[in-house]
């Protein structure tokens, strides 16, 4: 990121770097694909133990930010993810972890401190596979109150970490409303089928509820009432998910650059024909307008700023096209060497692929762009 970080933040920052480039080195990334979770569970209770699952959670509910704005500081890590391509579910973890400690959630302090320790994980059984990620108002997904029960049918897929998860936050709706409702895993009723990612370490399921009973006392705020809550943890996953395919974007380009200098044709640096140049500008250009939208959008939220539901899905419609761009001008830029698997490219080329996909696609946050518009106009 391009923000100029506090001190607290670039000792957060620096201690994850260093963490990971301890732990999680290109190969051992290689090594998970193979791995049901995608990470260890001693790696997570480490990281957890760094800060990265307490800065959407407050202080009196254990948790606590370096600066006055816990998702800015998130994003710091979130980038140093994409820098590594490292597993974890960093996103889902923390969206859940702030949505259960948020003001009027309820009690649900006991899953909070697992979140916070590391001990368990949770994930957001938000996405509907017919339904465009910025139109919530659209799920199919259902939650119904019969007595002092909530009652819950629907399908949710992709949802992340799903079968590593002790605890789903599932979104649905109910009448006009959106419902927020916390299952644990193995309810009656509940069921995950693992599904493939173009991504080597990170895990997605199809989640099926059909009949899955919870309390009342299981809701996540008011039933049908959950509306600007969900806008808000959807905007934060918009921004947490750019941070990240920015982290990746920022790698790959580094490694190209370098490319460029060493590997030579005809005599010369690749460096040093003045096409390549042209498409070295360019994505230097595309890089740098990433960082900034992507740190503009994470400072409004932060801020309540009025215009953050626009410029989350500004940074979205902006990284996401223009990273799939970057990525793929590194790997022609490599040449062959750039489509083998022993190359550490593909591993950010993933990355950006499926930031691109999740949470909403270049078109549609576009066309959210113009909804928003359209409706501040009219106000």
């Amino acid at each position: 990121m391009l923000l100029e970080p506090l001190p607290d933040q670039e000792s957060l920052r620096d201690t994850t770097a260093k963490y990971l480039a301890d732990v999680m080195s290109s190969e051992q990334v290689r090594r998970l694909r193979d791995d049901a979770a995608g990470f260890a569970p001693g790696y997570w209770r480490q990281g957890a133990e760094l800060g990265w699952t307490s800065l959407l959670v407050g202080e009196a509910q254990g948790g606590g930010s370096v600066s006055e704005h816990g998702l800015v500081d998130l994003t710091l890590i979130a980038h140093e993810f994409g820098l590594r391509a490292a597993p974890g579910p960093l996103l889902p973890a923390n969206i859940v972890a702030g949505a259960l400690s948020a003001e009027g959630a309820g009690d649900h302090s006991e899953v909070v401190a697992g979140l916070l320790s590391g001990a368990s994980v949770a994930s957001w059984a938000y996405a509907e596979e017919a339904v465009a990620a910025t139109e919530p108002a659209a799920m199919a997904c259902q939650v119904r109150a019969e007595g002092d029960e909530l009652v819950i049918d629907g399908v949710k897929r992709p949802v992340e970490a799903a079968a590593q998860s002790d605890h789903l936050l599932v979104t649905g709706r109910t009448g006009d409303g959106l419902t927020q409702v916390l299952v644990a895993a193995g309810t009656p009723g509940l069921s995950v089928e693992a599904m493939h990612s173009v991504d080597l370490t990170r895990r997605f399921a199809r989640v099926e509820l059909r009949g899955v009973r919870v309390p009342s006392s299981a809701a996540v705020g008011s039933v049908g009432g959950a509306g600007a809550q969900v806008e808000r943890q959807f905007e934060q996953a918009v921004v947490l998910a750019c941070a990240e395919a920015v982290g990746a974007m920022q790698a790959a380009f580094d490694m190209t650059l370098a490319w460029t200098f060493d590997r030579y044709s005809f005599g010369r640096p690749l460096a040093s024909y003045q096409a390549l140049k042209h498409r070295c500008a360019d994505m230097k250009s595309w890089l740098e307008g990433a960082h900034a939208v992507t740190d503009a959008a994470a400072r409004a939220l932060a801020t309540a700023a009025p215009d953050a539901a626009e410029l989350a899905s500004v940074a979205k419609s902006f990284v996401g096209d223009y990273g799939a761009e970057l990525l793929q001008d590194c790997v022609q830029m490599h040449g062959g060497v750039g489509v083998t698997f022993d190359h550490d490219l593909h591993l950010y080329l993933r990355r950006v692929s499926l930031q691109r996909a999740l949470w909403g696609t270049p078109a549609e946050h576009k066309r959210r762009i113009t909804t928003l518009l359209e409706q501040r106009g009219d106000a």
